[in-house]
């Protein structure tokens, strides 16, 4: 099974922590998060592991030089957003594939949960999300997005602004499992789609994961739902990182 990590963005909600590094650097409890990532992925197994980088892209390389890793460079970082990084590593979309941001940790029974889901399009979504939106914020649903998932764990719904939490079943965390049955046909997809129209108010090169992953489930393929129940962090604000160190969260 091979890998990939987005890795590409500046991370600029973490203020002067990303200065001189990118946000994947940033330690918590004395590691930085890529190295968390690597070494889930590689005590589970997969070692063909590709990065996409661009800020900073050369602090990153040096510091996980020792690292059996392959990089790709998203030149235009600044302009763009995952689904553009996913597909600068189309080269590397083949066979069985784990996309995972790079701003997140995660424990190895809910990589494993994934990995072995035999369904052609999973992410892994908290149904526990709460919990954690409460230590992050004072308003949980002014960040959160829908998530709508039928009683056979199919998600409909997902990436909107939510008007209540009702609209709410779980969180996607940005871990996907995409098969190798299917892989060439989202990659068609991709190609496929207007280039000049907006998705979700962004342009294509600018466009959301999950606006991406909602034309998948209108256009090409049902997308499965792996359940957890919280085990992971995200750190998208120096407050996360902040609460997260203050009330000694671990995964």
């Amino acid at each position: 099974m091979k890998a990939i990590i987005l890795a590409a963005g500046k991370g600029e909600r973490m203020g002067a922590k990303t200065e001189n590094k990118p946000k994947c650097m940033i330690k918590y409890k004395g590691k930085a998060i890529i190295n968390y990532i690597l070494e889930k992925f590689y005590s589970c197994g997969i070692d063909d592991i590709n990065i996409v980088n661009g800020y900073k892209n050369d602090i990153l390389e040096k510091h996980l030089k020792n690292n059996n890793v392959n990089f790709i460079t998203n030149h235009n970082y600044n302009n763009t957003n995952m689904v553009y990084s996913l597909f600068c590593a189309e080269s590397q979309m083949t066979g069985d594939l784990i996309i995972s941001y790079s701003d997140i940790i995660y424990n190895n029974q809910d990589l494993l949960k994934l990995i072995d889901d035999e369904n052609d399009f999973v992410v892994s979504v908290d149904k526990n999300w709460l919990e954690l939106w409460n230590l992050r914020m004072s308003n949980p649903l002014s960040d959160a997005e829908t998530m709508k998932i039928t009683h056979d764990g199919f998600i409909t719904d997902l990436g909107r602004t939510p008007n209540s939490y009702h609209e709410i079943q779980g969180q996607y965390i940005g871990l996907i499992k995409i098969s190798k049955s299917i892989i060439e046909l989202i990659k068609e997809f991709y190609h496929s789609l207007d280039k000049k129209i907006l998705y979700d108010g962004q342009t294509f090169d600018d466009m959301y994961m999950t606006s991406f992953i909602r034309l998948i489930i209108d256009k090409v393929s049902s997308v499965k739902a792996n359940i957890i129940n919280g085990g992971w962090l995200e750190f998208d604000t120096k407050n996360d990182l902040e609460v997260y160190t203050n009330n000694k969260i671990s995964i």
